[in-house]
């Protein structure tokens, strides 16, 4: 294998970092969750500036729809209909072969991430939905760890950089910032937003892993590219002293079982995500032969997932039992078809 000693020299040049932030850079240790159009742009960016372990957790494939913006994968990760997690990882070891590179297919819920963030300095969201950014911020402040959260819809772009102890958290924040409602299925998305979102994660992490928090913004950051629109705020005023996340008496709601969703609508997706209640482990080969055997659909495997396509729906079946029905918005549609098929 062939090693250049100049690989990060353009990076090492930079005053503020230099080759001691290089360092730092090289043994930390980011877990990035979601690797849909923010995940993809954030990963590859710190792989390619040497963060030395990246761990990578997403529940989806890669479809034609996601080559517009997820710029990690190919027309032929889509035609193979791979994993994110995999297509990612794949990609990510062609561009550099000397960082650890983990990645996990799996829909990131409590126990997950209790997994997950074992040995982590910072988690990145690359997520599109609340829940699971909520499940995020209980976790960071239960463990210490930073966090720095990120989102964009049509041509507007958000982000800021959760410090447990010292700065607000999400749940202190929707309650005094409007966050937006829009998501990528109803009003679309130019990439131009992700670029620019994952731009100031990725230089907010930067500045965290080699050791220069004092070079953060503290500030919420939104934009809109398309009205050309930029706005910092300063939210310190909107820390709660009895938030349950981050307050003096943490209770921590989002990680308690009542608070846990089975089913979610995919943003940008006519799609329902449907999670067993408690954990299974699928033989695929085993499922796709008993599909077929049905003679009631067209059965496409992969030694990731099961598709079964159903005239106007299409279920696609992994490993750990999760069913992403395809055609459909209506959860108990989604429902009635996964338990005619799964139990």
């Amino acid at each position: 294998m062939q090693h250049t000693g100049d690989r990060y020299s353009r990076q090492e040049r930079f005053a503020p970092l230099g080759r001691e932030g290089q360092q730092r850079l090289a043994g930390s240790h980011v877990l990035i969750i979601g690797a849909g159009a923010l995940g993809t742009s954030i990963v590859e960016t710190l792989a390619r500036s040497g963060v030395g372990h990246l761990t990578i957790a997403d529940r989806d494939y890669v479809e034609w729809s996601n080559l517009q913006r997820q710029q990690l994968f190919s027309e032929e990760d889509a035609r193979r209909r791979l994993p994110k997690a995999v297509a990612a990882k794949q990609r990510l070891e062609a561009i550099n072969s000397e960082i650890v590179i983990d990645s996990h297919i799996m829909d990131v819920r409590v126990d997950e991430l209790e997994e997950l963030v074992r040995g982590v300095d910072l988690i990145m969201d690359g997520t599109d939905n609340f829940d699971t950014r909520l499940l995020i911020n209980d976790l960071a402040h239960k463990h210490d760890l930073p966090w720095i959260y990120g989102g964009c819809v049509g041509s507007y772009g958000i982000t800021y950089t959760i410090l447990p102890g010292k700065t607000p958290c999400l749940n202190c924040l929707l309650g005094t910032v409007p966050l937006g409602g829009d998501t990528c299925d109803t009003a679309g998305i130019i990439p131009q937003a992700v670029q620019m979102v994952t731009a100031h994660q990725t230089a907010e992490a930067m500045k965290l892993l080699s050791g220069h928090p004092e070079a953060l913004s503290n500030k919420l950051v939104s934009f809109d590219l398309w009205r050309n629109e930029w706005i910092t705020i300063g939210v310190d005023h909107a820390k709660m002293e009895d938030c349950p996340t981050c307050g003096h008496q943490r209770t921590y709601p989002y990680l308690s079982a009542s608070n846990l969703e089975k089913t979610d609508v995919l943003c940008g997706r006519d799609t329902v995500q449907i999670r067993p209640g408690s954990k299974r482990f699928l033989d695929l080969a085993e499922t796709a032969d008993r599909l077929s055997k049905l003679g009631e659909g067209i059965v496409d495997a992969n030694p990731f997932l099961v598709s079964f396509q159903l005239e106007s729906k299409r279920m696609v079946i992994f490993a750990d039992g999760r069913v992403l029905v395809h055609g459909t918005k209506d959860i108990p549609e989604a429902r009635s078809l996964y338990h005619r098929y799964f139990g």
